[in-house]
């Protein structure tokens, strides 16, 4: 089952049981997937990556929401946002342990032998489109910054 056909069934299902929260989540991600299908263009055909790149745009907005209303003192929107964000993870594929990413840089690095710190945009070229949905870039960005650092 396509990621399209799995969104669509389960706003139905969501919709069936009363649930405000995901049915609003779900449509809304429904709405932003064929805005990108729009600007992509009708010939191209949304994939599961493409839908997963704009699942990854949500995740990262709620979660840059709960940390500006954390900083804010809004507990009641940071909980509103929480449970937003947690009827989207459900979509997105298993996120890379940390040792897994170090493990994945580490080859990258030798790779594209890099020298230090000034390589590190060849490498995270490299290893984001090996990583692309499958870890966070600021979590790579970290990972790659620290390896490099101790060369």
């Amino acid at each position: 089952m396509s990621l399209t056909q799995r969104l669509r069934d389960d706003l139905n299902q969501a919709a069936k049981a009363g649930d405000k929260t995901r049915v609003s989540v779900l449509r809304f991600l429904m709405a932003n997937i064929t805005n990108a299908q729009i600007a992509k263009g009708k010939d191209k055909p949304m994939d599961d990556g493409d839908i997963i790149t704009v699942i990854h745009k949500q995740v990262k907005q709620h979660r840059e929401s709960i940390d500006a209303f954390r900083k804010g003192n809004r507990s009641d929107l940071v909980a509103k946002e929480e449970s937003e964000l947690n009827a989207l993870l459900p979509y997105l594929p298993q996120q890379m342990s940390r040792e897994e990413i170090i493990t994945a840089a580490r080859k990258v690095i030798e790779e594209v032998e890099a020298q230090g710190p000034a390589d590190k945009g060849k490498v995270m070229s490299k290893l984001m489109a090996q990583l692309k949905g499958k870890a966070e870039g600021a979590e790579v960005s970290s990972v790659v910054s620290e390896l490099l650092a101790g060369l």
